[in-house]
């Protein structure tokens, strides 16, 4: 286990600290757009590291998985959730390229009014064909999952995973300010 020697500020004892990895949490939202065509929400980042991601973020002492999900999709997006539930943890320790974090990964559908909040840019509604680029952290991986269950549900066939982690940015979908 990894640890590092620390003094403590309020007695000056030597005492250990043990690094371990953060907790996050992502939400896919899902929700219906004007046309009725169903999607899923991404935000651009106003912070490093840029791109689109999925809403998310991390969880504050003394609050759920399901909490924060909750909080981070409402600061970030404006919506609220419903039908909340898990889908998967992601883990890889080069996932976030701030640090090592353990993401669990929340579905849910997303109600009210789309709008950019707290450390977003930007939000908006695609579809899988019409996924903006580039994605950040690992959250390519995510929608690869995410989407191929969708599919795999309805008896069609998954696509293979990109060969790239990052999609090639072009215009697609709706953008909310």
């Amino acid at each position: 286990m990894k640890t590092k020697k620390v003094r403590c500020p309020k007695c000056g004892a030597t005492v250990i600290q043990y690094i371990n990895p953060a907790p996050t949490v992502d939400i896919v939202l899902e929700v219906q757009g004007a046309e009725g065509k169903d999607g899923i929400v991404l935000i651009r980042r106003k912070n490093e590291p840029f791109g689109w991601a999925l809403p998310g973020g991390f969880v504050d002492y003394g609050e759920t998985l399901e909490q924060a999900a909750a909080r981070e999709a409402k600061e970030e997006t404006g919506l609220e959730v419903k039908d909340l539930r898990q889908f998967h943890s992601y883990s890889d320790p080069k996932r976030d390229p701030r640090g090592h974090t353990i993401s669990t990964v929340f579905i849910a559908q997303g109600k009210g009014v789309l709008r950019a909040g707290d450390d977003a840019a930007g939000a908006g509604f695609f579809s899988q064909d019409d996924l903006p680029g580039p994605i950040a952290f690992d959250h390519a991986e995510i929608l690869h999952d995410y989407f191929g269950i969708k599919m795999k549900a309805k008896g069609e066939r998954v696509r293979p995973k990109e060969k790239s982690a990052k999609r090639k940015a072009h215009s697609g979908g709706k953008e909310e300010k």
